[in-house]
């Protein structure tokens, strides 16, 4: 067997040139890693620069790798030893599978540490991290564990109208505790304590930005909308989705005798971002919130917790990641409500949302980033760097529908007027500051701006002003 090809062919892997019985701990984290997270395989005999230089006694080592583990793992993960030849040299392949005892620590030099898998390397796990772990080894999670509040002093009258408005049934007292938000002694459980109207887990917040231009300090005026928001994960789901929906734009392109509309965001893949980043986001991490920062170009939103394994998504297939809940309680009320898909399908439907849109090319795919302790979801904007048909609002309150060459009712001199008279108005206003007040983009205003004559911006940068000629 290739030993390149059987490497290339494991989803993780790590390797070490030779098998170093005085400093275990050396490799013996990866072990500890693998049986944290999603398993894996340590080759020994391959340099970091992945020259295959075998092992010359590679049932020694065999032995004394099962050794080393059974003395310095605790608990004894499970694992499988293998020869494998190539080239004419001999390696060891450790087969670590993924445990259901965790953490897994690795117990030497008076430490005992628990380690995860991030990229390629072993790390410490977190504090966030390790009760993570200690949770999975005992078969709960965060949102099945009793809360400190108490069932009584809450209300779920959001939750019941939503489940009402959207399923067609009444929520019955029996499904409190059918839902897991309470369980079966009548204590409120974590979940139940973050679907309650007014949620008393003070870190379930939702802060929502509508950034000016394509960073968060970019202009006189840094952000053009501003919430927070507090309350049932239904009411955050509410409000998120509504801000950004509040500060998008929806384009539209004629196509013979009608027309198709072109939103900056697609619904659903902006549903499931913020869907996933409330349900899946590690509620142990103290003083984080779900973030969701819009920019001219994209949205960003932000979760607390990386992937629940620990994993990296750097290389890999988002169509194949196996799918694992952080809280399942809560994934679950969240398919009863019809928000999500009990099998976990989240990254496929974004991906295939924004694969069926008008306007996507490679360059608007969705980014799905996680490292130690967050997740951030990018999602680009379809029309930016475009010129379509927009809703344009005049300064009489009226809407006029306009194309690029002004056929539709004259809007491009419209247009120019209202740019002309912010201009006169303000004469150091920033062309983001008109698109925005025009609900068009930056781009259209700079091309009209050039189409106008009689205005000249003088000066640069923020410190510049506008200057209407024959003033």
């Amino acid at each position: 067997m290739d030993i390149k090809q059987l490497i290339g062919e494991t989803t993780d892997y790590d390797k070490k040139v030779a098998l170093e019985t005085k400093r275990p701990k050396s490799w013996c984290k990866s072990i500890s890693a693998f049986a944290n997270c999603y398993g894996g395989k340590l080759v020994f005999g391959v340099a970091n620069d992945d020259e295959l230089v075998g092992l010359s006694d590679a049932k020694g080592d065999a032995e004394k790798i099962s050794e080393i583990i059974k003395t310095h793992l605790n608990p004894i993960p499970e694992f499988k030893l293998s020869f494998e030849k190539g080239k004419d040299k001999i390696f060891v392949i450790v087969e670590v599978m993924k445990g259901q005892q965790t953490p897994y620590y690795y117990e030497g030099d008076g430490q005992l540490i628990a380690f995860m898998r991030i990229g390629n390397e072993s790390v410490p796990a977190t504090p966030a991290q390790l009760r993570e772990l200690v949770l999975r080894g005992s078969g709960e999670s965060y949102d099945s564990l009793k809360s400190r509040y108490d069932f009584n002093n809450m209300s779920f009258t959001k939750l019941k109208s939503v489940y009402k408005q959207r399923t067609g049934n009444i929520f019955e007292d029996t499904d409190y505790e059918s839902f897991g938000l309470i369980d079966e002694n009548g204590n409120l459980t974590n979940a139940g304590a973050l679907l309650a109207d007014e949620s008393p887990v003070r870190h379930s917040r939702l802060f929502c930005t509508r950034w000016n231009g394509l960073t968060k300090a970019s202009g006189i005026v840094d952000a053009l909308d501003d919430k927070e928001y507090t309350g049932s994960l239904v009411t955050l789901l509410q409000a998120g989705t509504d801000f950004v929906r509040n500060n998008s734009k929806k384009a539209w392109r004629k196509v013979g005798d009608g027309r198709i509309e072109m939103p900056d965001y697609p619904d659903r893949a902006v549903l499931e971002g913020v869907v996933n980043a409330l349900i899946h986001r590690n509620y142990m991490e103290i003083g984080s919130e779900v973030h969701i920062d819009m920019f001219d170009d994209r949205i960003e939103i932000y979760s607390p917790g990386g992937m629940v394994s620990g994993i990296s998504l750097e290389g890999k297939d988002l169509l194949k990641i196996p799918s694992k809940r952080r809280n399942p309680i809560l994934a679950d009320i969240f398919s009863r409500l019809k928000y999500m898909e009990r099998r976990g399908s989240g990254f496929k439907k974004i991906l295939a949302d924004y694969e069926g849109q008008v306007e996507f090319d490679e360059s608007k795919m969705p980014v799905f980033d996680a490292d130690n302790d967050d997740f951030t979801l990018t999602l680009y904007n379809l029309n930016y760097g475009h010129d379509y048909v927009m809703n344009v609002k005049d300064t009489q309150g009226g809407t006029q529908d306009g194309t690029q060459d002004g056929t539709q009712g004259g809007t491009q001199d419209g247009l120019q007027k209202q740019i002309f008279d912010m201009i006169e108005e303000n004469p150091q206003i920033s062309t983001s500051e008109i698109a925005t007040r025009l609900g068009v983009g930056v781009r259209t205003v700079k091309r009209r701006i050039k189409q106008m004559t009689n205005i000249v911006y003088v000066g640069s940068g923020y410190s510049g002003h506008w200057e209407i000629k024959g003033e």
